[in-house]
C-alpha cells in the first residue's frame, strides 16, 4: 500500500515539476525584461534538478543524484554570473 502512494506521489512530482518547467520556459522565451528571462533561467535549473532527484528516487540509480548536483553547481554559478551582468555590464572585472 505504501509503494503505491510513493509512486503514485512521485508520478504526481513529476507531471507537476514538467509543467512548472513549461511554464518557466515560456517564461524564458517571451520575458518582457532580461531580469525576467534570468529568473526563468533559474526556476528552470532548479525544476530540472528536482526532476532528476524524483526519477532518482523512483529508480534507485545514483546517476540521478550526481547530474543533479552537477546542475544544481552549474545553475547556480550562471545565475551569479548573469546577476552581475545585469548590474555591471561586465563578469570578470
Amino acid at each position: 500500500m505504501t509503494g503505491l502512494l510513493l509512486a503514485l506521489a512521485i508520478t504526481a512530482a513529476q507531471v507537476l515539476l514538467g509543467f512548472a518547467m513549461a511554464c518557466a520556459a515560456w517564461r524564458l522565451a517571451q520575458g518582457p525584461r532580461a531580469q525576467d528571462r534570468v529568473l526563468g533561467l533559474d526556476a528552470l535549473y532548479v525544476n530540472a534538478m528536482l526532476l532528476l532527484l524524483t526519477f532518482g528516487i523512483q529508480t534507485g540509480r545514483p546517476l540521478y543524484f550526481e547530474a543533479a548536483l552537477v546542475i544544481a553547481l552549474l545553475g547556480f554559478a550562471s545565475t551569479v554570473a548573469l546577476a552581475k551582468f545585469l548590474m555591471r555590464g561586465e563578469v570578470i572585472e
